[in-house]
């Protein structure tokens, strides 16, 4: 329960089902320490905690606060500090509903003998073919199941989605009915939570003058290599940024390669920072054990993309047990970026995602 409208109104749904229910808020982020006490808007910040266990109470459904900022640094923070400094541009979100959200919720769950953990993703579930096929929720403005790709099918059999078929309209509306009219009404927050002012820079900034490294300017070179301006250090941008690149030559221009080992960052136009061919590691299949070469699916390379078309031309399985698979999409795409999460979708299932690894051009 983070004490805003979408957790509420799935525990005042499971609690209409018969289902015994029970809270539990996590603290990962020390929002004080961070000097972000003015901005306490994070979904684990001490207001939202306060407002999570009142709600809790009124409901009258019991309520935890599990500290789990050790882990979260550990499993998520540093990961994100590691991938800008690989020149890659992670995405924590997928990461801490993994191994924070489901990993380490569902051994407190057993802990309490609950059967399942239910949260307030917009996303649906069933069971089909022996297998949890997770899909798209009914809003496709709020639909999550972007962020949930990576989930087993083990933590998948434990899950219950009670707003997968719900608007958002409709569930502060279920908010608002219930009592919870203040809840109904709070603002949405689409910030990173250990980052609440958005400034990534900053932050990266901040953490790696605390451990002692040093970030040097570096060249931005054209595609043909010659040296057109400088940057302020590679971690500090990604693949299709425009803005903030400080370079004046009469056109806009687009971040088309991090090259971390030289310290420098290629540009050019827009349609230079197109690619048709993509390399995906770290797989994770969820509606299928195995998936046949020149599989077609749709997919998103980031959250808001609304997704391509293409194949699976190549999947295999090297010693090492990690899934690879090779997408060539229909057309090309903008800005696909190392680090990012691309997921692959046959209607509204989620076939699985991976982790973006390489991209070419479509002459490579």
């Amino acid at each position: 329960m983070s004490g805003g409208v979408d957790s509420t109104v799935a525990a005042i749904l499971l609690q209409e089902q018969g289902y015994t229910v029970a809270g539990i808020t996590l603290r990962v982020w020390d929002y004080i320490s961070a000097g972000c006490k003015e901005k306490e808007n994070g979904c684990c910040s001490i207001e939202a905690i306060s407002n999570a266990k009142e709600i809790a109470s009124q409901l009258g459904i019991e309520h935890y606060v599990l500290d789990y900022r050790k882990e979260f640094e550990q499993s998520v923070v540093q990961n994100f500090i590691s991938e800008y400094f690989y020149g890659r541009t992670p995405n924590p979100c997928v990461l801490c509903n993994k191994y924070i959200k489901w990993d380490a919720l569902l051994k407190k769950a057993e802990q309490l003998n609950c059967e399942f953990l239910a949260t307030g993703h917009y996303a649906k579930l069933r069971y089909e073919n022996n297998r949890y096929i997770l899909s798209k929720g009914i809003d496709d403005t709020k639909d999550q199941s972007y962020f949930l790709w990576c989930l087993s099918q083990e933590s998948l059999s434990r899950t219950i989605f009670p707003l997968g078929n719900f608007t958002k309209k409709e569930v502060r509306k279920i908010s608002a009915e219930h009592g919870f009219t203040d809840v109904a009404n709070k603002n949405e927050s689409y910030e990173i939570c250990f980052i609440p002012d958005n400034n990534y820079q900053e932050f990266l900034s901040r953490r790696i003058n605390e451990s002692g490294k040093k970030i040097n300017e570096g060249d931005f070179v054209s595609e043909d290599g010659t040296v057109i301006g400088k940057h302020r250090g590679y971690p500090y941008y990604t693949v299709g940024q425009r803005k903030g690149l400080k370079i004046a030559v009469g056109e806009p221009l687009f971040i088309t390669k991090i090259i971390p080992g030289e310290n420098k960052i290629v540009v050019g136009k827009k349609e230079n920072a197109m690619e048709q061919r993509m390399t995906v590691q770290n797989i994770n299949l969820i509606k299928y054990e195995n998936l046949r070469e020149d599989f077609r699916v749709l997919t998103k390379v980031r959250y808001r993309d609304s997704g391509t078309t293409g194949v699976i031309n190549q999947y295999y399985i090297p010693d090492n047990q990690k899934i690879f698979l090779n997408i060539i999409f229909d057309q090309k795409v903008f800005a696909v970026t190392p680090g990012q999460s691309a997921v692959f979708y046959e209607g509204d299932d989620v076939v699985g995602g991976g982790i973006i690894e390489k991209t070419f051009s479509c002459s490579q």
